[in-house]
């Protein structure tokens, strides 16, 4: 075997099998072993219809009476006044009926819209507070006022990943704020790894180009790279050693070995530019306005196939205290394409069924307007949607109130959201725990029911 054309992967293997030029140390292959098995595949409790999930994440809180809860109710009486609420604003996009289920669903998504018959519309979630800080980190941790292990981390630790070579949880082009991917108290090789960042120009909705930082080496060939990470590894390891419980060095030597490893496979899968000009033309990647996110969502389906078992999508810009119609417009129509791209593009390679994709906001807006042309925030009753992975299509799941405002029928609550997700990826919410600080931690704290009436 000729050491210069070795792959990284090669170099490891010809390392740990001891008869190449590297020798690991008995401390550098126990920790290498280590940090193999935290990541290796995990049998779960049960059989899962779920295999891993994409979720697209919309920052700001989304309109739900303007996209996915049809309020007839709230467009008859725009701008009465009715049971405590002033100057209600009926939506300005029309609900029509879609699929051989009838969804109804605005006008804002014509494309999304012909996937009807795949979405379960989850019209009854809840949350505690209706401040962005707290909602969102309770949407990711389920619980705002602590920090907490993040759903993807909670994810991983479950079931491990199938791709020793890239992470097990990627979110693309994240906010500010490491909070809503981060792993807290659960070992540092389950958090999320942050990929390009939401982009400021609203016309480029996140990046993929230029993903990581120094994800090549151009100094050092792969074999001098596998002896200085084995030199700093031990190193670490007398220090881990000492200390008998660090964490943080823990974490230090998986994820170096995580990022060794990650150099060869990280570029090849999120370079779309041998991807068939069909599917460029299907997500809109050459189109101004969908161009950002559509590279997002083909990334996504990217890594999913590559065995990533935890992915992020992220939008933002969608609190509309004003502006409303507009800015909804320019929101939908930079998302409508590439997401219904992904569902379509996830169905023709057969993921679909076992691939769970969840849109969501950390919460609504209120049936009553703001400034004129905008909306509030709204924790009391909003909608959500998934798709695939065990999920009912065609379903409209629990209501709210006539106006919109409070969720009134088979209400979901974030921990309750929580607890299907992971019900769908085959773990009971219940046995997901992690002792810490003397007592076992879980997503869903002391909380949470599966909506069974959402499964297939």
């Amino acid at each position: 075997m000729n050491p210069i054309s070795l792959t990284r992967r090669q170099v490891l293997q010809t390392a740990s099998s001891g008869f190449g030029y590297l020798a690991f140390s008995a401390l550098s292959t126990l920790a290498a072993e280590k940090a193999a098995n935290r990541l290796a595949p995990v049998q779960p409790h049960f059989t899962p219809t779920a295999k891993r999930v994409i979720f697209l994440a919309m920052q700001g809180g989304p309109s739900h009476v303007d996209t996915f809860d049809y309020k007839p109710l709230l467009t008859r009486d725009n701008g009465k006044a009715s049971k405590g609420f002033a100057n209600l604003l009926g939506s300005p996009f029309e609900f029509k009926p879609h699929g051989e289920s009838g969804l109804p669903i605005s006008s804002l998504f014509p494309n999304l819209a012909k996937h009807a018959d795949d979405l379960c519309l989850i019209n009854s979630m809840h949350t505690d507070l209706p401040n962005h800080p707290q909602a969102t980190t309770q949407m990711h941790t389920g619980n705002f006022q602590f920090v907490r292990p993040s759903l993807g981390a909670w994810t991983l630790y479950g079931l491990g990943t199938e791709n020793d070579s890239l992470p097990g949880f990627i979110t693309l082009s994240p906010p500010n704020g490491a909070q809503s991917y981060g792993s807290a108290f659960l070992p540092a090789i389950y958090q999320g790894t942050p990929i390009g960042r939401q982009a400021r120009n609203r016309f480029a909705a996140g990046t993929t180009e230029g993903p990581i930082s120094n994800i090549a080496n151009p100094k050092l060939s792969p074999e001098l790279q596998r002896v200085q990470l084995d030199f700093i590894k031990g190193l670490n390891q007398e220090k881990l050693n000492r200390d008998q419980y660090h964490p943080e060095v823990e974490g230090i030597i998986e994820s170096f070995e995580l990022a060794f490893r990650m150099q060869d496979e990280v570029p090849d899968v999120l370079d779309i530019s041998g991807e068939p000009e069909s599917i460029l033309n299907l997500y809109g990647i050459n189109n101004n306005a969908t161009g950002g996110f559509a590279r997002q969502c083909l990334s996504a389906r990217r890594l999913a196939e590559a065995g990533v078992r935890f992915i992020q999508v992220n939008h933002g810009n969608w609190d509309h205290h004003r502006n409303l119609k507009d800015g909804l417009e320019q929101n939908c129509n930079e998302i409508d394409q590439p997401i219904a791209a992904l569902l379509e593009d996830l169905k023709q390679r057969d993921m679909l069924k076992d691939t769970l994709v969840m849109w969501a906001g950390e919460f609504g807006r209120t049936p009553h307007g703001q400034t004129g042309n905008g909306r509030d925030h709204n924790n009391k009753g909003y909608s959500m949607w998934m798709a695939g992975g065990g999920v009912r299509g065609g379903l409209r799941y629990g209501s709210t109130d006539d106006y919109g405002y409070q969720a009134v029928e088979d209400k979901m609550h974030i921990h309750d959201w929580h607890a299907t997700i992971l019900h769908l990826l085959g773990l009971n919410h219940e046995k997901l725990t992690y002792r810490y600080a003397g007592r076992d931690f879980r997503l869903t704290d002391v909380h949470g029911q599966v909506a069974k009436g959402i499964l297939s």
